[in-house]
């Protein structure tokens, strides 16, 4: 029995080394997420948190930690706002900011009839009556100051029907002190019902503190206008797209000074992710995507000057910088990830673009496993051009074997595919489970100029299918490849993908996987909350016979019309709480599978969105995943 019991043993050691050889579901679940906090106030330090999840309570825990600009041992903080400035504070320590829920209308039964306390009733007479995965509740997200003590509080935007912080991603940072303290600037969509869910059209608005009147400093701008930053001079930044119901539009860094307005990004043919402001007030600091990375740019704030600025491309290599933490002197703090590693916080060498490693929290797990190589392809399209795929191998990959490889749909449709670290769609976790892993950078995303990235738009079932099929044809030549083991995996934009493939794909692939994606425009138009996004990408509604782009999209560009051919087991993932892609388009895609025959199978999570954000459905997902690709690859 000792014997048996010795070897019992044994086996799990040698299972469990195994397992630590290669990136698992269950070892990234483990990683430490790092995220920048600030610069501490004497400008020596880095501030950020780390977040661990914990896999049996399903919750999470952050911890805090300070670590000098120029490297060395973290030293763990109780509290990181004593360490960085508080940006909730007027310039003179006496107000600050903050925002909560406002009860304007009436939605619930409880609020027509208070006697009737226990009905469940909602009671809509508008659009938006759901977003993202909340239901609306009659409250909007208002601005407030007060003291610093709390006393004398006053709504700034008291009686509007607007949110600030916008919904559903906006945050503090949608709402500044003015330079001097003055006045109040905060970001919102100043529309209500219909209007609301077919536009982008935010502005930013400034709160005078001594009038208590408000003026609209964007107007006439009619995208997306957020993200206002000031320089240490009062010159006023912000990130700006120029069409209403473009949510992919290009995005612009635009000041306005004693000049008057001026779009320093306007002959650039990119678009910025986010920006800082230089110590100094002479030079904005932002981050783009580009070739199929994020770096980090610069432009010179131009004064009176009538030339247009140039853009200046600070770092380079294949990673991407992903967010600011601060300057303090030649040093910008960003953090940073790549296919390989989650994000690290890193020092940038503002003259020359070099980088340092300041954090290190997930280094010994990365020397305790094989790293994938990931290769930057070109493949020639169909249409003549060169378009960036990345290729992640298998950790020892051995080119003398065969392996079974999945093309990677990317959702959006205009997301940048970059070197991106995800705790879901991970490629370092696919290629270690033995598939190699095929990236597109299709039609339709950042990266690559406006021209590229718009193309998308009113064509999604056309050059970006071609797209898709000329990277895997390209990969399908390699000896390595195992052409008769192709698979198409994808999220959102690209689960709709997967669904038109699966009815186009000339027997291609031999699996799919579709989470959240889009199987029927009519039922997605009907039932989807941001009207602009279809409306925009799609052409309009279903019932405009007279509107060619939009009755095509309908037709040739609607996977339910192709459904007939389908012939491939595939695999539907949808989440209870997605109001963005309703949850009757992943019920839909089964139903028809399942009454075709094909083997198929439904992954339904009732309490997520349109991610997977909880610990536990998170490894039911990557289980699934890949027990889904055991059976039919």
């Amino acid at each position: 029995m000792k014997k048996i019991i010795s070897l019992f043993c044994l086996s799990l050691i040698i299972q469990t080394v195994w397992a630590q050889e290669v990136m698992t579901p269950e070892l990234l679940w483990s990683l430490g997420r790092v995220s920048g906090v600030g610069i501490s106030t004497d400008g020596k330090s880095a501030v950020y948190g780390v977040t661990r999840y914990n896999v049996n309570s399903n919750e999470s825990n952050t911890e805090y930690y300070s670590i000098p600009l120029s490297g060395g041992t973290p030293v763990k903080i109780e509290d990181p706002n004593k360490l960085v400035a508080d940006p909730s504070l007027s310039p003179n320590g006496k107000y600050k900011l903050y925002h909560r829920p406002v009860k304007i209308y009436s939605v619930t039964g409880k609020d027509y009839y208070p006697e009737l306390d226990k009905s469940e009733v909602q009671i809509y007479n508008d659009l938006m009556y759901r977003h993202w995965d909340t239901w609306a509740d009659g409250s909007y997200n208002h601005v407030f100051m007060s003291n610093v003590d709390g006393s004398n509080e006053v709504d700034i935007m008291k009686n509007k029907t607007f949110h600030s912080p916008t919904k559903p991603f906006g945050d503090e940072s949608d709402y500044i002190w003015s330079h001097k303290g003055g006045k109040v600037l905060y970001v919102t969509k100043a529309k209500t019902g219909a209007a609301y869910t077919t536009s982008t059209n935010t502005d930013i608005y400034s709160y005078d503190l001594n009038t208590q009147t408000t003026m609209n400093l964007t107007k006439g701008m009619m995208g997306y206008d957020n993200s206002p930053a000031y320089s240490k001079y009062g010159i006023l930044a912000w990130l700006s797209m120029k069409t209403d119901g473009n949510e992919a539009d290009k995005i612009d860094i635009i000041i306005s000074d004693r000049f008057g307005k001026k779009n320093l990004t306007e002959n650039w043919d990119g678009s910025a992710d986010s920006f800082l402001w230089s110590e100094d007030g002479k030079t904005i600091y932002f981050i783009a995507p580009f070739g199929g990375e994020k770096h980090l740019f610069a432009v010179d704030y131009p004064g009176k000057s009538k030339k247009q600025p140039v853009v200046k491309q600070i770092t380079k290599g294949q990673f991407d910088v992903t967010g600011f933490v601060g300057q303090s002197g030649k040093q910008m703090i960003v953090s940073r990830t790549d296919m390989n590693h989650a994000t690290e916080l890193y020092s940038v060498n503002l003259s020359d673009g070099s980088m340092q490693q300041l954090t290190h929290v997930n280094d010994e797990v990365y020397k305790s496993i094989g790293l994938s190589k990931v290769e930057k392809r070109m493949v020639t399209t169909t249409d003549n051009k060169q378009m960036v795929t990345w290729v992640i191998y298998p950790p020892n990959f051995d080119p003398a074997k065969k392996y079974p490889t999945l093309l990677y749909c990317q959702g959006g449709p205009h997301g940048a595919l970059s070197q991106f670290y995800s705790y879901r769609w991970n490629f370092q976790v696919m290629a270690a489970q033995g598939y190699i892993v095929v990236a597109p950078n299709r039609r339709g995303m950042y990266g690559h100029g406006v021209e590229w990235n718009d193309q998308i738009s009113k064509d999604y079932g056309g050059q970006n299918m071609q797209d898709y099929l000329s990277a895997i044809d390209d990969m399908a030549k390699e000896p390595f490849v195992d052409e008769n083991r192709l698979g198409a995996v994808g999220a959102s934009y690209g689960g709709y993908s997967v669904f038109y493939l699966a009815g186009m794909h000339n027997k291609r692939f031999k699996t799919f996987i579709s989470h959240d994606g889009i199987f029927n425009w009519r039922s997605m138009y009907g039932t989807t909350e941001e009207m602009f996004f279809v409306d925009w990408e799609i052409g309009g509604p279903y019932w405009d016979k007279n509107n060619g782009a939009a009755q095509k999209s309908y037709a040739e560009f609607n996977p339910i019309e192709f459904v007939q051919n389908w012939d491939t087991p595939i695999m539907v993932v949808q989440g209870g709480k997605d109001y963005r892609v309703p949850i009757g388009q992943g019920l839909e895609a089964f139903q028809a599978a399942q009454l075709l025959g094909i083997k198929s199978r439904l992954i339904y999570i009732p309490n997520e969105n349109h991610w997977v954000l909880s610990a536990q459905n998170g490894l039911v997902w990557q289980r699934e995943f890949f027990r889904w690709l055991q059976e039919t690859l």
